[in-house]
């Protein structure tokens, strides 16, 4: 079991910006028709929240705890972000719809990446693991 401590500050904004990008989501969702909106949509929606979650955790979690963590969030915002597109290619959601989320989850995404390159960085023997 891992030891829980405080999240940093920088952790916190990560959050902060998913739970801002998940209200827009939240927003828009009741607009996607319906053939759409209970299949990629949910789809959508379950991956948002997972990655709300496990960014929290980790947030919490020591250093060691961190890496794997960290690596499975960037694959579920990777998912999210090809459902969205794949939602956006079959014409289930507006242009406008997509570029703002799409800004917000790569800016997500940015910040993630620091998050974890600074976590690499000071546990190099973990770093190379996928």
């Amino acid at each position: 079991m891992h030891q829980v401590s405080p999240p940093p500050a920088h952790s916190l904004s990560i959050i902060q910006k998913l739970i801002a990008a998940y209200k827009l989501w939240h927003e828009f969702l009741p607009h996607i028709p319906k053939n759409s909106r209970y299949t990629l949509g949910e789809k959508i929606d379950e991956l948002f929240l997972a990655t709300i979650e496990n960014t929290f955790i980790a947030s919490y979690l020591k250093r060691g705890g961190k890496i794997p963590l960290l690596t499975k969030i960037t694959l579920k915002l990777d998912l999210l972000k090809f459902f969205l597109q794949l939602l956006w290619e079959i014409k289930s959601l507006d242009n406008k719809k997509y570029i703002l989320l799409s800004k917000q989850l790569n800016e997500i995404g940015r910040m993630l990446g620091g998050w974890q390159k600074h976590f690499t960085k000071e546990n190099p023997a973990r770093g190379g693991e996928k």
